[in-house]
């Protein structure tokens, strides 16, 4: 009978925690020294928005700045948190370096000039940023770029919060909803600790909040039927008032892409809708971070916590303005405002249910951030880490009542849904929400998407029905073949380093076809099944498995198919391809001349394929 203290193995564990301790502490140290000089830069420019509040006459053309820059450098960092969690879902182009220097700059400006935005979305992507850049030039190869990832956002996050232990737990429940990505246990904690520390080092002092105890009370609250009551009622406004901010946050970026499709315009429009918004409702109390206030009489996220310290209306008034100026292109973050509108309608909520003021207003902070970010763990320990432990129960109950009653909403569009909230039997697994979306067909008629329709001359395509018939649809024969393989299979290698540093194969498949000039390639991962006959693999909830079927998809023509396979036999040896025909269409407009095209045909001057009779 094998014993149960494996000394081999219990030696292999620790050589993997040592190793991985190593390789995250850069993360950890690069990201908080980031967050640090970020806290400080933002406290600098807020003051100074403070001392000239008629820099916000200017946000509108701060805006139309950040969008030509994005628009002409950015590329593929537009993405801002929503790359990094593809990213780590599915390692491909990686997270660019030029992420970190253009989200803190943007993030300044937005908040030099007054847009109401918040600053996790800047750690975040900058803690993203620096680990990929770090990845790379150590060559740590894309599993463990994946891990590298996740520890930059824990990094960044906990730094930037002062709170390690929800960085690190928010880093593994933030990728999918309703499950929690245990793999990368040890870094992401490792990297939030060190990161938090690195900031603190650097003389850099987060925010105390304060909740009140009564005095002689024991460490853990004692059981309160009808406050627990009055919480729970509370914790479903709480969730209903994330799903609002989400959707209309979402709704409105949709509607101002329709009204101004190119992005400079959009964030100037955006700009004037928030200058607009500050007359309205006739208080600059809402713009910028919102943690501390220009005056003692300012409504700020802390007046929050004492009686009186926000207005009925005031977390509605920062959920609209934090809404515009993020979906206009506006940078920074949505947490900081979400703590804000919490804990404003914990405070307006409290006086309506009689209960503690900063308690509510504590169950707020933290409850509508855990429903817009589907992260009802990491915020339940947020809430001891910022608040202290005695409330631990309600804390637990606020953030998982939002949970449930966010629906399947949240902030971030690329997150997947692994246990559904409801309704498991009509959805399919690992939807992400944006793709939830689409499939319910909420996308197609958000809010202002009405009003878009009205103004076609704004709009970068027509709703003309009319104009919608006229188009033709052409379509010509192709195909396609698919690989299977494993993301393991590596090329071969000589010595420690080579096999240390062995590329992919199926990145090497993918590079090849894109040196071949075919039309696709993409590669697809597989949660259940075998490939060349191997035993079947399933990827467990808590830990990736690398040994899962991996499928590189190629497109073209047969001919350019066969080529291509003949040129690669090293690489496709041993692998199991399929080869099927499609039907490429191409949608013409209405100048193209109606034709009767047969399926076989190739138009645009590529060569006829052959009859599928004629076909081996």
């Amino acid at each position: 009978m094998k014993s149960l203290f494996d000394i081999r193995e219990h030696c292999l564990s620790l050589r993997q925690l040592l190793l991985w301790t190593l390789l995250v502490i850069p993360v950890g140290i690069l990201s908080g020294s980031a967050s640090a000089l970020f806290l400080w830069s933002l406290d600098a420019v807020t003051h100074l928005h403070w001392q000239h509040e008629g820099l916000l006459i200017l946000l509108p053309v701060a805006g139309l700045v950040v969008g030509w820059i994005y628009q002409r450098v950015g590329k593929s960092a537009e993405g801002g948190n929503n790359l990094i969690i593809d990213q780590i879902h599915e390692p491909g182009g990686g997270v660019p370096s030029r992420m970190a220097p253009l989200i803190l700059v943007s993030t300044l400006a937005t908040h030099l000039f007054g847009g109401s935005a918040g600053r996790e979305g800047t750690a975040v992507q900058m803690g993203g940023s620096l680990a990929s850049a770090y990845g790379r030039l150590c060559r740590f190869g894309t599993e463990n770029m994946r891990v590298l990832l996740m520890a930059g956002v824990a990094a960044g996050f906990g730094s930037v919060f002062g709170t390690p232990l929800t960085g690190a737990i928010f880093a593994m429940e933030v990728l999918v909803i309703g499950r929690l990505q245990y793999d990368a246990l040890i870094p992401v904690l490792v990297a939030s600790m060190v990161g938090d520390f690195t900031c603190s080092a650097w003389g850099l002092h987060h925010s105390i909040y304060h909740i009140g105890i009564a005095d002689g009370a024991s460490l853990h609250a004692t059981f309160d039927g009808p406050l627990l009551a009055k919480v729970v009622l509370a914790a479903m406004a709480f969730g209903l008032t994330a799903k609002l901010f989400a959707e209309l946050t979402h709704g409105l970026q949709y509607g101002l892409k329709k009204i101004a499709p190119s992005a400079p315009l959009r964030a100037a429009l955006g700009g004037a809708l928030v200058i607009g918004l500050v007359y309205l409702a006739g208080t600059h109390d809402y713009l910028g971070l919102g943690v501390h206030g220009r005056t003692p009489e300012s409504v700020t996220l802390l007046s929050a916590f004492k009686e009186g310290g926000a207005t009925p209306w005031s977390w509605w008034w920062k959920l609209l303005f934090t809404a515009v100026t993020l979906a206009a292109g506006f940078k920074g973050g949505e947490v900081t405002p979400l703590f804000f509108i919490g804990a404003a309608l914990g405070n307006t909520l409290a006086a309506f249910l009689g209960a503690p003021v900063d308690l509510f207003a504590g169950l707020g902070f933290i409850a509508v951030f855990a429903g817009a970010t589907n992260t009802p763990l990491a915020c339940t320990i947020m809430g001891i880490e910022l608040f202290g432990a005695h409330y631990t129960l309600y804390f637990g109950v606020a953030c998982f009542v939002a949970y449930y009653f966010s629906g399947h909403s949240g902030i971030y569009m690329a997150q997947r849904l692994g246990v559904p909230k409801k309704n498991r039997a009509s959805l399919p697994p690992d939807l992400t929400l944006r793709e939830l979306r689409e499939l319910r067909g909420e996308a197609s008629a958000p809010i202002l998407s009405a009003f878009a329709e009205r103004l076609p001359f704004l709009s970068e395509d027509s709703f003309n029905h009319e104009n919608m018939k006229s188009h033709h649809i052409v379509t010509r024969e192709i195909g396609k073949i698919r690989i299977y393989l494993t993301p393991r299979d590596r090329l071969p290698a000589k010595g420690f380093w080579d096999k240390l540093n062995a590329r992919p194969i199926y990145r090497e498949i993918i590079k090849a076809a894109k040196a071949a000039g075919l039309n696709n390639a993409a590669a697809f991962m597989t949660h259940y099944g075998f490939t060349n006959g191997g035993n079947v693999q399933a990827e467990g909830v808590e830990t990736s498995n690398p040994n899962l079927t991996l499928c590189v998809e190629l497109i073209d023509h047969k001919n350019k198919l066969e080529e291509f396979c003949r040129r690669h036999g090293a690489l496709l040896k041993g692998k199991t391809i399929v080869y099927k025909h499609v039907q490429h269409w191409d949608v013409r407009g209405s100048e193209v001349i109606e034709k009767d095209t047969s399926p076989d045909e190739v138009i645009d001057g590529a060569a006829k394929l052959p009859k599928l009779s004629e076909r081996k």
